[in-house]
């Protein structure tokens, strides 16, 4: 059994779904998982439509809807031109969208967020199962919040890996065992509590709703079809001359992941490691080509590679007293930090201050200020970048700073970050 993961660029209309149903049908003598993600820039969209929503700009929720439900009804036509038939199952999710935006809102934000955005990915499987149907390309659709149970940490729900093992290998593994039908189809980045409360895994998070399928079935190999070669060494909507990674091992993905590489989400890794299931990241434009593979413990690159995170914050924590910065000013930061959701990228101790490079979160930044100013005294710079660079040497790092402010730096053998100002 293998799983095959597909982004939002390689479904966002007719003819890249045309492609993708092209690419499962040269496997077709293997069972698949299909994870799908939310078409083209609907994600997007659903938030715009989620900050309307809680702040009641009624005049912004229409259009909003509005433009999702032509996006989706415009597919829709596309796919199956004039058969209603295939079209109603479209309609009735987008009638729930619209159901759910006129309940008041709670005031748990990312509960709600994870309510309403959600439907891009319900309604994206909707669509591309129905098609693959009528195009004779028989499969069944699972919805993910019946196969994914999470807690209810919405917008980073963490997995009942047991409860999801039972549901996934009796749901998909009764198919696989039970029916001539060989393709399964579902949604990324979705899963639910045990009062079926809909949550989500983190943005990006259909890489890891593969990886914890493959996991859970002992699949033979995920692959994650992306717009790009495979995993390359820098973005290349920076570097034109950024270099393909033919095969890199998992320690050096997961790294690479967790500073903040966009190809993968940095959840995905570690549980295909654990069972030594290899990964692919493939072209969905040139299928035929090799791409990339994550597999074993060796490091063979040396190449450099960078890694870019924008809209982060740089800040400077010191207790008013000018105390030491010891065990429980260390306590009640990192708590500040995880009670608002708000994850440090770097941070750096002196003897009497404190600075973390950080996620900027407009909606929570504010709040954990004012929470750390009771006891401290806190400092901090905006739009700041963090650049990390894996395999460095003098040459790559005075190509990245090209004459940039360094703000702050940390530096070890095989990797240097540092957090600069904004390119004027």
């Amino acid at each position: 059994m293998r799983v095959f993961k597909f982004g939002g660029a390689s479904i966002s209309s007719k003819q890249s779904i045309d492609n993708v149903l092209h690419i499962i049908e040269s496997y077709a003598n293997d069972n698949l998982v299909v994870v799908i993600s939310a078409m083209g820039k609907i994600t997007n969209a659903l938030e715009l439509l989620m900050k309307a929503h809680h702040e009641d700009q009624i005049e912004e929720i229409k259009k909003q809807y509005t433009e999702i439900v032509k996006y989706h009804l415009n597919i829709a036509q596309e796919l199956f031109g004039d058969s209603d038939e295939h079209k109603m199952n479209t309609g009735y999710l987008l009638k729930q969208l619209d159901n759910q935006l006129k309940k008041e809102p709670t005031e748990n934000y990312d509960y709600d967020y994870d309510q309403i955005v959600s439907f891009g990915e319900l309604l994206s499987t909707q669509l591309i199962s129905d098609y693959f149907n009528y195009k004779g390309l028989q499969n069944q659709l699972f919805d993910a919040r019946f196969l994914i149970r999470t807690e209810d940490t919405y917008r980073e729900a963490r997995v009942d890996w047991e409860k999801t093992k039972e549901k996934v290998q009796q749901q998909i593994g009764g198919l696989f065992k039970d029916s001539n039908s060989k393709i399964a189809v579902t949604q990324g980045f979705i899963g639910a509590t045990a009062e079926h409360n809909t949550t989500t895994l983190g943005r990006e998070g259909s890489d890891y709703t593969a990886a914890i399928i493959a996991y859970t079935m002992d699949a033979k190999d995920v692959t994650i079809w992306k717009d790009v070669p495979g995993l390359l060494n820098a973005d290349p909507k920076y570097f034109p001359d950024a270099v393909l990674l033919d095969e890199i091992p998992y320690r050096e993905a997961i790294e690479l992941a967790f500073y903040g590489a966009s190809v993968i989400h940095p959840k995905t890794i570690k549980p295909l490691q654990n069972k030594q299931i290899p990964l692919y990241v493939k072209s969905f434009i040139n299928p035929s080509h090799e791409g990339s593979l994550i597999q074993g413990n060796l490091l063979q690159n040396t190449i450099p590679c960078y890694i870019f995170k924008r809209n982060q914050v740089l800040l400077s924590i010191i207790p008013k007293d000018f105390s030491f910065i010891e065990e429980e000013n260390f306590s009640l930061i990192f708590g500040l930090f995880a009670h608002f959701g708000i994850r440090i990228n770097l941070m750096q101790n002196s003897a009497i201050s404190f600075t973390v490079c950080a996620d900027y979160k407009p909606n929570r930044f504010q709040a954990l200020v004012d929470e750390l100013n009771t006891e401290f005294s806190v400092r901090y710079n905006l739009d700041m970048e963090l650049i990390t660079i894996r395999n460095y040497d003098d040459k790559t790092i005075d190509r990245i700073l090209n004459h940039r402010k360094v703000f702050f730096e940390q530096k070890s053998r095989s990797t240097i970050q540092m957090v600069v100002g904004k390119t004027q």
